[in-house]
């Protein structure tokens, strides 16, 4: 819910300043209503019901996996697109995929919400509503990965205002991981707040000139100065940074591009999650398992820590940007 809207209804109907914080527990333990909150006066949460909308995002699409992953397309109150993935797994983890933009201004080349028009960043309470709307349908969560729509460090201060009222929800600090492809001021706020949130770099290429060719922002943000970001994170929260690697078949998946990735990256660090690709419209596709564990040796041969990423929802368009890229083409047809 919108909590800004929220202090100031219950401002105006001459409400104590602890029912914003009453109101608040209520939601991030699941409710679903304003009726549900019984210790608030009935009279009170009929005024609420009417003035405030309960949730900032209406639930536009769902997709459902063989897996358990859910990925759920809302529509903000302008209209933008947002999306939102629960990933449970068999040693009881259910883990939320967050997005921090609609669409992303950012053009990565292999990521479908690249392709998509930028729309703008949400705010903290659409961030917030995006983890509220599965704990209300699926029940406790308690991890979450800013790795949905959009650049989070381009909109950082809602980022972390969120993150100051995720452990309410059951995803501690500890627990939740930011994600940029590189974004350095946004990079030093992260590093400057306190918290111990979890750092993650999507770098899916060592050489240079292949970054840029895969992601334009390397141009602005070069990156040996977004490494150099990455080990003062490290070194402030005493937290190893992933790296983030989607395997591109003939691009950046040879035993030599390992290499050239293990000499770059300091395993004291860094540690290397390898990505199969979940195929979008673009013109890429995903290396084969005999590539990925080939790579996946090298790196751990020469003394860094790898592991490949369990692919979750592969059947329900699960990469960024495809349930709402497919909603609407739906809508256009």
């Amino acid at each position: 819910m919108d909590l800004g809207l929220l202090e100031q209804t219950l401002a105006e109907l001459g409400e104590p300043d602890y029912r914003l914080g009453q109101i608040w527990r209520w939601a991030a333990r699941g409710a679903a209503s304003f009726q549900e909150m019984t210790d608030l006066p009935r009279a009170l949460r009929g005024a609420l019901a009417e003035r405030v909308p309960f949730s900032t995002l209406a639930a536009q699409a769902e997709a459902r996996s063989r897996d358990g992953t859910v990925k759920t397309l809302f529509r903000t109150a302008d209209g933008r697109p947002v999306e939102a993935v629960l990933m449970r797994y068999r040693d009881g983890r259910r883990s939320l995929c967050l997005s921090s933009q609609s669409g992303c201004p950012l053009t990565c080349t292999f990521c479908a919400t690249g392709q998509m028009r930028f729309g703008r960043n949400l705010t903290a309470s659409e961030i917030l509503d995006q983890a509220l709307h599965f704990r209300r349908s699926a029940g406790p969560v308690d991890h979450a990965v800013f790795m949905g729509m959009g650049e989070p460090l381009m909109n950082v201060e809602n980022v972390l205002g969120a993150c100051e009222r995720l452990p309410e929800i059951g995803i501690t600090a500890r627990r939740t991981t930011v994600s940029t492809v590189g974004w350095l001021p946004g990079m030093r706020r992260l590093i400057d707040d306190p918290r111990p949130l979890r750092l993650a770099l999507s770098l899916h290429a060592a050489d240079p000139d292949l970054r840029t060719e895969l992601m334009p922002v390397n141009l602005r943000h070069p990156l040996q100065e977004v490494l150099a970001a990455c080990r003062a994170h490290h070194e402030r929260k005493r937290r190893r940074v992933f790296v983030e690697y989607v395997m591109l078949a003939g691009v950046n998946d040879s035993v030599a591009q390992a290499i050239q990735l293990a000499e770059l990256l300091d395993p004291r660090v860094f540690k290397v999650n390898l990505i199969p690709y979940n195929p979008t419209s673009s013109r890429y596709e995903g290396s084969s398992r005999k590539a990925i564990a080939a790579f996946r040796q090298e790196l751990e041969r020469r003394g860094l820590r790898a592991t490949v990423r369990l692919t979750r929802g592969r059947d329900i368009d699960a990469a960024c940007g495809q349930l709402a890229a497919r909603e609407g083409r739906g809508a256009a047809g």
